[in-house]
């Protein structure tokens, strides 16, 4: 079964306690430019499902349509790249909470902030394996 092509509510994470525990309890990467940080769920009571959070700093852009552009371009990659994790939490009956938080200080090309998506769902997927060898 592949992952479903769209990016519907239940794929996003929204409520304050999710993100606090996200930041609280999560583990972080970096990979320019985004600052990455996930946590995997082991519950049996959770769906399995990989849910977002995009972040994007007034501190780096002091204009709201810069933000909502970068976050519409992020969300856009991460809907076109979202399938390999949800191939590993299928198969290891987990979920998985992802916070993409934009670091750079410039908008970066759709082509460019695809690749980079890319590369930060198959580094968690590697740090995901990486651990799950260390637990047998």
């Amino acid at each position: 079964m592949v992952a479903p092509e769209g990016l519907p509510k239940y794929e996003r994470i929204c409520k304050e306690n999710d993100i606090q525990s996200l930041f609280d309890q999560g583990s972080g990467i970096s990979v320019y430019p985004y600052r990455v940080v996930y946590l995997f769920h082991h519950d049996e009571s959770r769906p399995v499902t990989v849910r977002l959070l995009v972040s994007v700093s007034k501190k780096r852009f002091h204009h709201a349509f810069k933000r909502n552009r970068v976050k519409r371009l992020v969300r856009e990659a991460w809907r076109k790249n979202k399938a390999p994790l949800y191939e590993i939490c299928r198969r290891d009956n987990i979920s998985v909470d992802v916070a993409l938080v934009y670091t750079a200080t410039v908008i970066h090309t759709y082509d460019e902030i695809v690749a980079k998506t890319r590369k930060a769902v198959i580094e968690i997927a590697r740090v995901y394996e990486k651990h799950r060898q260390a637990a047998r």
